[in-house]
């Protein structure tokens, strides 16, 4: 399952359900506890009679006991506001009773049918998990606890079953019926309904269930696999929306002769089909079969989709179809080994991305994604290890994490391994394990035996939490250079004292003075502290480390300044490149920003970022694409954390007012090299395989303009935008716009709302740009927003749109009066009761009140505390605030 992001800052980087009422204080659930389920049920027929305000379903279990689990008569059934209307065992009524939400019968024997009748409301489900209707459509989500609210089941992904369906309903509301697996039979009925019939021949848990009634059109291909079957492929969209496809099925394609190609996976069923859907509160979901898509991550063409969301589609597509054996064929034993299919398939999709994409530029992406939503995670109140030790809430563990920390563990053990090593330790984990509900320890276990590693300290990383601070140190003895490394993993909430992780790095020694590169070397650190020999290249050397970003870690080393500057102009790593630039910005911002910097040094750090970027901007060699990347400057989530060390708190304020100064300064002393990259993108063709590169510089451009000189900029971002042939140009120019005070402003957001009304994801875009602006009256034009005919709390898109975004400004969010923080508090209380899953999302920005200034943290935990004694709060926000407030 894919997690929703949203883009948290002007320059467009990104930043970064339903559970029932519950009691005030949910029980704890310990990964030690766990116990295998008493009860086999290897088969399940489903009967559905579809209607969007009654849907009528009945399931049969065949039931037998589980012999690896301790015996029981009782067989208890879980559910979430559901009441059954029949229950019979073999065919004969039996007692049942209740528990809370679930059902409780009593078996005698080894072995039985259970059948139960349930009655739903699909039109009354906000919480958009089980069966729900999404504009006409009925459809549901599952995973991770969404299958109770659909019939009583054993709904933890242990219990694996094959699924046969019956579907049934009015063919003038629901013409086309799908489900998992493949169609074995369809037909009409008397009075205008008719049905169809799935089977799916694999096992598996009830969070891979899927069904989708609705009237929708399909983009059908199909695929021959490496072994010659031909599969047929659909992606079902609503009818206007499917001239928006071909991205998304060509995304398909590539995805599945990639995983051919690189993992040796094959698609086993004859048919897979792709839903796109309005209302979802997530990204994506891998249901064997039948993935079913929120809208934003299928449809795109040039006009209303961004090279950004082209992106976003093709990678989101691959990762759900990865799932199939990431996933599926081999699915998580408990809750807790999330991150055995999340983070494994997240490290699936950045390599195919990669390789789709380019190699660089995509690492650069992927690094500041984790920076931007990971470490802050690892740093706050909410910090626990890739695979968690205990929740209340299941879905608050949908997490950065666990997904994107996740992989990069796992890209480590590649890194470690080789690629080739690597695909044998995959290959066993993929045969050893097919058909089975599996642990991390089983993937580790697995690498460790094919790759032939010895991994027992690298375990860590699975238990523990926070992000290593690795110190860097150097001298040179001959033609020697002694590397000292030494590792500090912080202390995060429950877990006081750590011991060292294996790191590995990639390292080289380059030669200032001569301008050369050295041979790169991995290095792993395995202890606290140890010192490698590396051979000099020549005279004055400097280290290039974590290259390619080796490890999940911060660097902390005193490297010179003239030193950054050489290496962000000269490093032949990209990615080491990069990090030249951030690190010089990262230090003289922090600086600043704790008034700590004199006049003098102040003016010489500026001059040494506007001496990097001018060679940047200038160099021949350079693609428009890794240039744009370098052109960014930190984001200020990415600054607040650099800030917050030690005793030093930070200052959202301090640092957003010397961030601006220094853009003013770079579009100021650099006018004339943006002028001039500008004028030699401006024309670059939409179709030129220079375009996605030239669009990135000019938006770059202007966000620089934007800060130096306001009036040209809004002018320059005007005449992009009427001239602009794609969403691309289109919306950078209207980004920097929108946080100018200019009538060229206006006058676009009004043009842009009238080309896209009736739009949901281009509209969409438009709350999303005014709310991360960097306009003044930032909040009063939020409040506004929310009152606007196009805003609904009902839908998770429209609401992170806003809300989201807003909650990842700055300058907005954190208003030192405290009316941010209110604004977003508001918003949680509001949507709780009608999404706990969406609202509980928003609480981790209100989190981070401990690494705070003084002032903005009293306003940020009274608006927690606020929170917390609100009665009848869903498990989902009762977790993420009392450990916010208690962490």
């Amino acid at each position: 399952m894919d997690i929703a992001t949203t883009p948290t800052n002007p320059e467009g980087n990104p930043d970064l359900a339903d559970a029932a009422p519950n009691p005030h204080d949910p029980p704890v659930i310990r990964r030690e506890d766990y116990k295998p389920y008493p009860w086999l049920v290897p088969n399940v027929r489903l009967a559905f009679d579809l209607g969007i305000e009654k849907t009528a379903v009945k399931s049969t279990l065949e039931i037998a006991r589980n012999p690896d689990a301790e015996p029981t008569s009782e067989l208890r059934l879980d559910g979430d506001g559901l009441t059954a209307d029949s229950v019979t065992v073999d065919g004969v009524e039996r007692e049942w009773t209740m528990d809370g939400p679930d059902l409780l019968v009593t078996l005698p024997g080894e072995s039985h049918t259970v059948e139960i009748v349930t009655t739903l409301d699909p039109s009354a489900n906000t919480q958009l998990m089980g069966l729900y209707a999404s504009n006409g459509m009925l459809c549901t989500q599952c995973e991770a606890e969404g299958f109770r609210r659909i019939t009583f089941f054993p709904d933890r992904p242990d219990v694996l079953s094959t699924y046969s369906v019956r579907m049934e309903g009015s063919k003038a509301q629901f013409p086309i019926l799908l489900c998992n697996g493949n169609r074995e039979a369809e037909g009409d009925l008397q009075g205008g309904a008719h049905f169809a019939e799935w089977h799916d021949p694999w096992p598996k848990p009830s969070y891979l269930f899927a069904l989708v009634a609705g009237d929708l059109v399909a983009n059908s291909s199909t695929f021959t696999t490496m072994n010659g079957r031909e599969v047929e492929l659909n992606v079902w969209v609503r009818e206007e929306d499917l001239p928006r496809t071909d991205h998304a099925m060509e995304s398909l394609k590539k995805s599945m002769k990639w995983d051919e190609e690189v993992f040796g996976r094959e698609y086993d069923l004859d048919l897979f089909n792709i839903v796109a859907v309005s209302d979802f509160n997530m990204g994506a979901m891998e249901n064997k079969g039948l993935n079913v898509f929120n809208t934003k991550y299928v449809l795109a063409d040039p006009d209303t989709a961004t090279d950004g969301d082209f992106d976003a589609v093709e990678g989101v597509i691959a990762h759900e179809y990865f799932h199939n054996w990431s996933g599926n064929r081999i699915t998580c034993r408990d809750w807790f080994q999330l991150s055995l299919k999340e983070g494994f398939t997240v490290l699936r999709d950045q390599l195919f991305s990669q390789d789709m994409q380019g190699e660089a530029v995509k690492r650069i992406e992927d690094v500041r994604i984790l920076r931007a939503a990971q470490f802050p995670e690892d740093a706050g109140p909410l910090a626990h290890p890739i695979r968690p030790d205990s929740y209340r809430e299941i879905s608050n563990f949908y997490t950065a994490t666990v997904y994107n920390k996740g992989a990069e563990v796992i890209r480590m053990m590649r890194s470690m391994a080789g690629e080739e090593r690597f695909r044998k330790g995959t290959d066993l984990y993929f045969d050893r394990h097919d058909g089975e509900a599996a642990t991390c320890e089983d993937f580790v276990r697995s690498i460790e035996e094919g790759a032939e590693l010895d991994l027992t300290r690298f375990r860590r990383w699975y238990r523990q939490a926070g992000t290593p601070t690795v110190s860097v140190s150097h001298r040179v003895e001959g033609e020697t250079l002694k590397l000292t490394l030494e590792q500090a993993v912080p202390a995060t909430p429950g877990q006081p004292e750590k011991q060292p992780m294996p790191i590995p790095l990639r390292v080289a020694v380059h030669s200032r003075r001569k301008e050369a590169a050295g041979s790169e070397q991995l290095v792993i650190l395995e202890d606290t502290k140890q010192t490698f020999d590396l051979p000099l290249t020549g005279p004055d050397p400097v280290v290039s480390i974590n290259r390619g970003f080796s490890a999940p870690v911060i660097i902390d080393r005193a490297l010179a300044r003239q030193d950054l500057v050489f290496l962000a102009a000269h490093d032949d790593d990209p990615f080491a490149r990069y990090e030249a630039l951030q690190e010089l910005a990262v230090r003289h911002l922090v600086d600043a920003a704790s008034g700590e910097l004199s006049e003098p040094d102040q003016v010489a750090g500026q001059e040494a970022i506007v001496g990097a970027l001018r060679a940047i901007l200038t160099d021949q060699a350079l693609d428009d694409s890794m240039r744009g990347e370098l052109m960014m400057l930190p984001s200020e989530t990415y600054l607040f954390e650099a800030m917050a060390k030690g005793t030093r708190k930070a200052d959202p304020g301090a640092i957003h007012e010397q961030r601006e100064a220094l853009k003013a300064a770079l579009g100021g002393s650099l006018a004339s090299e943006l002028h001039a990259l500008y004028d030699r993108t401006e024309n670059v063709a939409f179709d030129d395989p220079a375009g996605r590169g030239a669009r990135k510089v000019k938006t770059q451009v202007l966000v620089l303009a934007a800060a130096s000189d306001p009036t040209k900029a809004a002018e320059l971002a005007a005449h992009q935008y009427d001239r602009a042939d794609n969403m691309t140009d289109r919306q950078g120019a209207l980004m920097v716009l929108c946080g100018l005070e200019a009538p060229e402003r206006e006058e676009r957001l009004k043009a842009f709302y009238e080309r896209y009304t009736g739009n949901a994801l281009v509209i969409d875009k438009w709350f999303t740009m005014q709310a991360l602006s960097l306009h003044p009256d930032i909040l009063a034009q939020v409040g506004q927003l929310a009152k606007h005919p196009d805003f609904t709390i009902k839908n998770p898109n429209r609401v992170r749109s806003l809300y989201m975004a807003f909650a990842g400004n700055p300058q907005g969010f954190h208003s030192s009066d405290g009316a941010g923080y209110r604004m977003i508090a508001d918003l949680i209380l509001e949507l709780d009761p009608i999404n706990p899953q969406t609202a509980a999302r928003f609480v981790p920005a209100l989190g981070r009140w401990r690494r705070i200034e003084p002032g903005r943290a009293a306003l940020m935990k009274a608006e927690l505390e606020r929170i917390s004694k609100t009665d009848g709060l869903s498990r989902d926000t009762f977790e993420q605030v009392s450990r916010s407030l208690d962490g």
